[in-house]
């Protein structure tokens, strides 16, 4: 498999999982007879999993991402913050090293539900340390952007620790 840089499977893993596994698929229902040992069935399907694996590690640095900035923005704890910090730029690392236009249009879709589990999560961390006002706070419905979330240099207002 040839992969220069114009090639799908260097430009967009995602997209190139895809496209080989419906390839996959059509050459397993034309029963060509000089590959008729490849079970084709199932290399198509592991080859569709490549890509499935792909976007449920971004999703899960997402929700990672996402716990952490709601943490950052929320609490009124100062301590925690640079460990908080630390996690958003490790999630943002992770999701920039996999990131791709086809993994965008899969995961995209899927953001309230992510923002949904970041959110109960979030909360039970701020109620674990008795944060009970900042879990209450956390808004119900996602308040980043899918750019936001992706750049490096974006953090949300902290909340007023004066009061």
């Amino acid at each position: 498999m040839a992969t220069e840089p114009n090639d799908l499977y260097s430009r967009d893993f995602y997209a190139w999982t895809r496209e080989q596994a419906q390839a996959l698929r059509a050459a397993a229902n034309r029963h060509s007879n000089s590959v008729a040992q490849v079970d084709w069935a199932h290399v198509a399907e592991e080859v569709e999993d490549l890509g499935n694996e792909q976007r449920h590690a971004v999703e899960s640095q997402l929700e990672r991402l996402m716990v952490h900035l709601l943490e950052l923005q929320h609490s009124p704890s100062a301590r925690p913050r640079f460990g908080w910090q630390r996690s958003v730029l490790s999630a943002r690392a992770a999701i920039a090293a996999r990131w791709s236009p086809a993994l965008a249009r899969a995961v995209e879709p899927r953001l309230e539900t992510i923002y949904r589990r970041a959110r109960k999560m979030a909360a039970s961390e701020l109620q674990e340390h008795e944060e009970f006002a900042a879990a209450e706070a956390l808004p119900a419905d996602r308040p980043y952007t899918l750019e936001q979330l992706r750049d490096e240099n974006w953090y949300p207002a902290e909340p007023d620790r004066t009061a």
